[in-house]
């Protein structure tokens, strides 16, 4: 499956995806930048609220980002929904992403990657995902 690059400000282009994110009952549609560069996948906290998870009582961690910003997380599993498929995965919630509050989650290499064979074709501004299941 292919998902055109999203465009940020003027010239900012990113890998970033759309999918559904649930839990129980609940689903909401959300957005993840495909971060080859991410151990492990990270969404916003607000997003575990929506779905009914008490973000608090999840096995707690830390992340520091590329500046050096600390900011602790809370994991959970939960479904992910990509072209139809469904993935169980660990997620760690947080209030911030990136040291502010990104428009989108981040999906890494542990829980996303290796589900897929990934294809980044930044001439062609999309992105490649092989389902390997």
């Amino acid at each position: 499956m292919k998902f055109k690059y999203k465009k940020y400000g003027q010239n900012t282009l990113r890998p970033v995806i759309d999918l559904k994110v649930k839990f129980a009952n609940k689903e909401i549609r959300y957005h993840a930048l495909v971060d080859s560069g991410a151990d492990f996948c990270l969404f916003h906290a607000e997003v575990a609220e929506v779905l009914g998870i008490n973000v608090n009582k999840g096995k707690k961690g830390i992340v520091t980002g590329v500046g050096g910003k600390s900011s602790q997380y809370f994991i959970h599993k939960v479904t992910v929904e990509i072209g139809g498929w469904d993935y169980i995965i660990n997620v760690g919630f947080l209030p911030t992403i990136g040291g502010r509050s990104a428009p989108y989650g981040i999906v890494g290499q542990d829980g996303f990657f290796k589900h897929f064979k990934v294809i980044f074709d930044r001439a062609n501004e999309e992105i490649e995902l092989k389902n390997k299941q």
